[in-house]
């Protein structure tokens, strides 16, 4: 008996269209969890692929590229959208195109559609935001749009999961039955330059007319090889092509001819008689005075939330932990392997899941302010300021992502077209806190800050993590300001931001964003948490032979002449082989540089650790606690251990000078070798890390010293 196997079919799509249309949306509902997400070749722009079955024997495979306006690239997320449909990507060879167009911006996006349509490949159009243009009063006769792009039509809206099954259905029947090129040119492109088409075209045989104009006009940024590229400047001088010109000419009949489809298709009522929603919240939220005050508050509530509703599962986690801990602790029998999974694995874990439901919450909170299309808002609100500090409003979101974490933010500030912005937003972008931080932050603030409730409802803690959060971006902004006079590159910029319209958030979208964050940070910042925890249980748990044999026989002996102070003895020789272990010995090589700093060994290890991520100061914690545990009943949990910790003198470790000049340092310190990393990588070039290393560094370390000096 044989069985046989089918391979299915896989068709690659490119999903294209303009920004604010929806694509991502109908891509996330198209691909589900069948996503991955990568870099394009020889760029950092996001590569986001993803699959779905649409039949038994046939695999659509998705490339979403990035948002364009148009086939004329300006920046290099734009240029990577081009060279792909420009079948000019090694790696992306779509067979057909998925175009995502926004209906309530047709006029607009038909620029885009009508370049799509004359590559002549295979095309599905998906109409997007159907409901937003009848609230505008747009009628749109399907059939009549369809007869005149000449391509299927599907209205679909991912947030409700409408039409997702129809553009399947259609994208299969394309493949099946017309998977060759559109019949006709939307405007004839031969017409533009038709000697220099020809000559192209003989050239690049089985290439349509407009692909065969933009070779011509944008060769020196595509894959050609030198003798290609001479045999096309020869065209160019022979015709005397004029690419500018010849722009200009095919943008004027596309308009021209997309007026003519709107006449036929679309009955839009006269704008000045309605009077959108959107225009009148923006009256308010972009106010000059208003705008800003209702900013402060939105950030304000967003912060609140992150303690207030976060301390809930966070103690629940804590109490596992610490009751798991004690639990194995009794039932395991001693000796080094149990004490490896209990001071080493099991507290580096804790370390990792305690702080997810903050996380978690965070970044479902921002995902709501994307959703609703309030994040835009903010970039628009900032524009004045970024300004007088050498930025521009196109540094906003990549400061914004920073606030998730800084490299994905560094490699966004790609789009940024002026070369000296672009490096400023790079230089400064590290100092926004990034999600890293948070757990840092979190089991500080809860040391040294009361748990005080204003009016009610007002956390004292709250209110400090959004301190933190704001004095890492004015410290951004100063240091922009002083970096633009050392910078030498002279060069404008504009400003253009689409503002997109309100929407009711994704609540689907922000449980996924939740649920994926904290994957992320569990199994990528926990791998590196756990494997440090695990090496410091190490350099915490060993040490010079002869110093940690003599420690462990002067207590011998005096437990056995002193049997009723035999704890006591154990608590101290667990304190004194700690200090004399391989951690101990390399804490206190920099005790005397961060003593003034009002920092003891411990929290020197905890710094050297946490250069590898940020994040890894609290496994860190966890596991210098666990291993110089005292043992006291009262001391399950990480807080109350740090809480209890005393110095030499028997003061406390953690006051309020120690904590605040700690989460200062952590605001303002490089605390990130992959950060160094993608800065070397975006800047080509050592010089520009190290100086940020460098600056960082002292200002973290200025700043804590005056604030411990001052508080202590």
């Amino acid at each position: 008996m044989c069985s046989i196997i089918y391979l299915k079919k896989t068709i690659n799509i490119a999903l294209v269209g303009n920004p604010n249309s929806g694509k991502s949306s109908l891509f996330n509902e198209l691909t589900g969890l069948h996503q991955k997400v990568g870099n394009f070749p020889g760029v950092t722009v996001d590569k986001k692929t993803g699959y779905c079955d649409l039949s038994d024997i046939t695999r659509a495979n998705f490339i979403d590229l990035p948002g364009t306006y148009s086939l004329y690239p300006k920046r290099a997320d734009e240029w990577v959208a081009y060279r792909v449909l420009m079948n000019q990507d090694d790696e992306v060879k779509p067979d057909m195109i998925l175009l995502v167009v926004d209906a309530s911006n047709l006029r607009r996006n038909l620029l885009f559609c009508t370049q799509i349509i004359d590559l002549k490949l295979p095309v599905v159009i998906a109409l997007s935001m159907m409901d937003l243009a009848k609230q505008n009063g747009i009628k749109i006769d399907i059939n009549e749009l369809e007869i005149e792009l000449g391509v299927p039509i599907i209205v679909v809206n991912p947030r409700k999961q409408k039409g997702v099954d129809e553009i399947k259905k259609t994208i299969l029947s394309t493949i099946q039955f017309s998977l060759q090129q559109q019949p006709r040119d939307f405007i004839y492109n031969k017409m533009l330059a038709p000697a220099a088409i020809e000559e192209m075209q003989a050239l690049f045989p089985d290439t349509v007319d407009y692909k065969s104009l933009h070779y011509v006009m944008n060769y020196e940024n595509l894959n050609f090889t030198s003798s290609e590229i001479e045999s096309i400047r020869s065209i160019i001088r022979t015709h005397k092509f004029n690419g500018i010109k010849t722009q200009a000419e095919e943008i004027m009949q596309r308009h021209a001819r997309i007026k003519h489809i709107l006449q036929q298709a679309v009955v839009e009522v006269d704008p000045l008689k309605k009077s959108l929603l959107t225009e009148k919240i923006d009256n308010v939220l972009l106010h000059k005075r208003w705008g800003y005050i209702i900013l402060l508050s939105v950030l304000f509530i967003l912060f609140q939330s992150v303690f207030w509703i976060a301390k809930y599962p966070m103690g629940w986690i804590e109490m596992i932990f610490g009751e798991a801990g004690q639990w194995f602790s009794n039932t395991l029998p001693a000796g080094w392997l149990s004490d490896l999974f209990i001071n080493g694995f099991l507290a580096g874990l804790s370390g990792i899941m305690v702080f997810v439901p903050q996380i978690m919450i965070l970044f479902g909170l921002i995902t709501v302010l994307e959703d609703s299309g309030y994040m835009a808002r903010i970039s628009f609100l900032t524009d004045r300021i970024m300004r007088k500090v050498g930025l521009n409003g196109k540094s906003v979101m990549p400061m914004i992502s920073g606030f998730a974490c800084a490299v994905p933010a560094i490699m966004s500030a790609r789009n940024i077209e002026n070369k000296k912005e672009r490096l400023l937003t790079i230089m400064i972008t590290p100092l926004l806190s990034c999600s890293a931080r948070l757990p840092v932050y979190t089991i500080l603030i809860a040391l040294v800050i009361p748990s005080k409730l204003y009016f009610g409802i007002i956390s004292l803690q709250g209110i400090v993590m959004m301190g933190l959060y704001f004095f890492g971006t004015i410290m951004a902004m100063i240091v922009a300001w002083v970096m633009k006079w050392f910078i030498d590159i002279k060069e404008k910029s504009f400003f253009i931001l689409e503002l997109p319209v309100y929407r009711s958030p994704r609540w689907k979208n922000m449980f996924y964003t939740m649920l994926e964050k904290a994957r992320i940070f569990i199994f990528d910042a926990g791998k590196v948490i756990l494997i440090i925890s695990l090496l410091l249980w190490g350099l915490c748990s060993f040490g010079p032979t002869a110093k940690m044999d003599a420690i462990k026989k002067k207590y011998a002996t005096l437990i056995i002449q002193q049997p009723s102070d035999s704890i006591e003895y154990i608590r101290e020789q667990k304190t004194e082989l700690l200090q004399q272990s391989y951690a101990g010995e390399l804490g206190k090589m920099i005790e005397p540089v961060i003593r003034p700093l009002g920092y003891d060994w411990k929290i020197g290890i905890a710094l050297i650790a946490s250069f590898a991520a940020r994040e890894v100061f609290v496994g860190t914690m966890a596991t210098l606690y666990s291993v110089g545990d005292d043992a006291d009943e009262n001391s399950k949990t990480l807080h109350d251990k740090m809480n209890r910790a005393v110095r030499e003198d028997g003061t406390s470790v953690y006051t309020l000078a120690t904590g605040l000049s700690l989460l200062i340092f952590y605001v303002l310190a490089m605390q990130c070798m992959s950060t160094i990393a993608i800065v070397k990588r975006e800047t080509k070039s050592w010089k520009w890390p190290m100086v940020q290393l460098t600056y960082m560094t002292g200002l973290a370390y200025l700043f804590s010293l005056l604030v411990y000096q001052l508080l202590k």
